[in-house]
């Protein structure tokens, strides 16, 4: 196959004439409920582009939403996944075992926060790995409440939509959900009431207060939060504040569980988010960035809690697929290889710095926040801290016209996200920040 060019080449309007046939055809085939962003359909994808089926070459700030970090069908990724292909593609772990779900599980316990004793389960999805996160710590707690934190996303089943602070589109229309299911204040200094300087000590104390009053911590099975929250808004909880749960957690006997889904495998310059405040969780749960694109979750933790459940009572029957671990023992390759951390960090500098210089001149931006290659703006009515969903919307579409694939998300819908692969050349990243300081200008 020949070298994708690593370049934005628009030859028809975005979508093209192909695009819009086959988007007739999904219309007619496929569910309302599975919505598009971008209705360009892709043929071929690799380092910072998506090539589409009008000869259209995109540039890419989604990664499949932080799925890519290592690029698209990176080389040693297609390497492992066709060896494995190649020897069986399934036999189920729980039935006849097989060397690479051991080796995905080494790695990880390797590579998370912590030198205890670990131990890995191999999932499918990000919503299987913390749906089994709470399943695992109410076994070894004998306990039944789940706190959770206001704007944080678990996912799509019954019980990580009731964890899922966001309504719609996640939850509308789809209950009743899970019960035993808690939330309490994230520490956002954005929009913290008095101010971001006092934000991590008053969300603190609210949260462990509200725990203490309404459900009893004795009760408390396990503490699910995202390091970063994603679809909440990429919003950094304020400095000091994870810690504090954490210790809450530890004095408490509650497990502490770390959703890494879209934080980890060095999205935030660093392997795992929660790194960047020393803090060690209980469990942690990965998916999205860990296979370069191929379905794996896990849930990783301390020794006595995973071996909590009886035997038979995790798994599933694609859990830890031999072609997804190949392809996980491939990305890890490359994220070493290629020192993927130090990239992120580097696209922080770069889109931080550009961005910063965007929000001097636009009153629109209210903050530029992130870590790594986890970058988002929130817009606001300029002036004020409104949520400016339209103004957001709008540049999303410019963006999109103009051959660059970006992502919104946020509580309000105000925040425009970029995750681009962490090997994006930095021509492409400097264009779609001109893409996007065009789109700001027009819009």
């Amino acid at each position: 196959m020949t070298e994708l060019s690593q370049e934005r080449r628009l030859v028809t309007s975005i979508p093209g004439p192909k695009s819009q046939e086959l988007m007739a055809r999904k219309v007619a085939a496929v569910p309302n409920g599975i919505g598009v962003t971008l209705p360009v359909f892709v043929t071929r994808a690799g380092g910072g582009v998506l090539e589409d089926v009008d000869g259209n070459s995109l540039i890419d700030f989604g990664s499949g939403i932080a799925v890519t970090s290592v690029g698209n069908s990176a080389e040693a990724v297609v390497r492992r996944a066709t060896a494995q292909l190649a020897d069986f593609t399934h036999t189920c772990f729980m039935v006849t075992p097989y060397e690479g779900y051991v080796e995905v599980a080494e790695q990880l316990n390797e590579l998370t926060p912590g030198d205890h004793d670990k131990r890995t389960a191999l999932f499918n999805s990000g919503a299987e790995a913390v749906e089994n996160a709470v399943k695992i710590a109410r076994s070894y707690t004998k306990r039944t409440a789940v706190v959770v934190f206001d704007h944080g996303y678990h996912g799509r089943t019954n019980l990580t939509m009731a964890l899922t602070a966001k309504n719609m589109p996640y939850k509308e229309g789809f209950g009743p959900f899970a019960p035993e299911v808690y939330r309490v204040p994230l520490a956002y200094g954005y929009r913290w009431l008095t101010g971001a300087e006092n934000c991590a000590e008053e969300a603190a104390a609210q949260a462990i207060d509200m725990i203490t009053k309404q459900v009893g911590a004795e009760n408390v099975a396990a503490i699910v939060i995202e390091p970063i929250a994603g679809e909440g808004g990429f919003i950094e909880p304020a400095k000091g504040f994870l810690p504090k749960i954490a210790e809450f957690a530890k004095a408490n006997g509650i497990v502490f569980v770390a959703d890494e889904i879209q934080t980890g495998f060095c999205r935030t310059g660093q392997w795992f988010a929660c790194d960047d405040e020393g803090v060690v969780p209980d469990l942690i749960t990965t998916a999205k960035g860990i296979a370069g694109g191929l379905p794996l979750a896990a849930v990783t933790g301390r020794a006595e809690i995973m071996d909590a459940a009886h035997a038979g009572g995790l798994g599933g029957t694609y859990g830890g697929n031999p072609v997804a671990c190949a392809a996980a023992l491939g990305a890890i390759e490359t994220m070493k290889e290629l020192d993927l951390n130090a990239r992120a960090r580097r696209i922080e500098e770069v889109m931080k710095g550009r961005l910063h210089a965007m929000q001097e001149k636009f009153d629109v931006i209210g903050e530029v926040r992130g870590r790594g290659g986890m970058i988002a703006v929130e817009l606001v009515e300029p002036g004020t801290k409104t949520p400016n969903a339209a103004v957001t919307a709008a540049l999303a579409k410019a963006c999109h016209a103009e051959g660059l694939v970006v992502l919104t998300c946020g509580t309000y819908g105000n925040v425009l996200r970029f995750l681009p692969p962490l090997v994006i050349g930095e021509d492409l990243l400097n264009e779609g920040l001109d893409i996007i300081e065009e789109a700001l200008t027009r819009v």
